[in-house]
């Protein structure tokens, strides 16, 4: 049966919320709250063709359906199974998982389902936290990418250890920063806490933060970026465009990141130890 461009369009539509924005046969892109593509050659790539990759944190996918474009003989892509799984701060841990329901679905992995569909794509997900990735029950990877994922966990260094153990490669972590801390603490690992209930996010590094995490979990890091700005996609919530808050965040992120949307610094490591 011939999937037509109006199938996949009603498949996208019945989706809650799309994080990604992912571009689908038919000149259909997923309304999603970040939009990687401007920015994605600006991560610092290994050679993927014909290696076995796996993406942490997948979400929708964007970065496990890059690296398969790419040329990876194989792909996993891990996630966790559902939204009480989140790493959630104590005051949020009984409410956050139905609120968060009602905003994005409860199917956890709906809008990867739909774009491996529509992509046509041999990307395999596997339930698992970044804490528990077990060489034993995955094997190894010859590369492993994770994006804008360690300011949601609680435990970011003991998240970077496991994925370690199953990186026999190149690490490709690409994660979300402060702009202002990127523009006075360079060289100084420097870490924002913000323990946020609503957001589930506990920790916001500077750059220097962000490599030394890396590091400290058993990684040499061979190269790195500069900050860069994911642009908001086309369903993220407005922000108050007049506030003095906001006008200072996007001075900063200008300043730090060379644009507007959630500033992100990324390495490329391979395990020391």
């Amino acid at each position: 049966m011939q999937v037509t461009a109006g199938d996949i369009q009603g498949s996208v539509d019945a989706v809650a919320l799309w994080y990604h924005t992912i571009e689908l046969p038919g000149g259909i892109a997923t309304p999603g709250w970040f939009d990687l593509r401007p920015v994605v050659e600006r991560m610092p790539w290994p050679d993927v063709r014909g290696k076995r990759c796996l993406d942490v944190g997948t979400y929708d996918g964007f970065l496990a359906f890059e690296l398969e474009r790419r040329g990876a003989s194989e792909v996993l892509a891990a996630d966790i199974a559902d939204h009480a799984s989140w790493d959630w701060p104590a005051r949020a841990r009984a409410l956050g998982p139905d609120r968060l329901a009602t905003m994005a679905g409860p199917e956890k992995g709906e809008g990867f389902r739909v774009a491996k569909a529509a992509l046509g794509s041999a990307v395999e997900r596997v339930e698992v936290s970044a804490y528990d990735l077990d060489p034993g029950q995955l094997g190894t990877f010859d590369v492993v990418v994770c994006g804008s994922l360690m300011l949601h966990l609680r435990d970011p260094v003991r998240a970077l250890e496991a994925i370690r153990g199953v990186c026999r490669g190149h690490f490709l972590s690409a994660e979300t920063i402060v702009a202002d801390l990127a523009l006075r603490f360079r060289r100084r690992a420097v870490v924002d806490f913000l323990g946020d209930d609503q957001l589930c996010q506990w920790w916001l590094p500077s750059p220097a933060a962000h490599r030394r995490m890396v590091h400290a979990a058993g990684f040499r890091i061979e190269r790195h970026t500069r900050p860069y700005a994911i642009p908001f996609g086309p369903a993220h919530p407005p922000r108050a465009g007049h506030s003095a808050s906001e006008l200072r965040r996007r001075a900063a992120m200008r300043l730090a990141a060379g644009g507007d949307g959630v500033p992100h610094a990324a390495v490329l490591a391979v395990p020391e130890i």
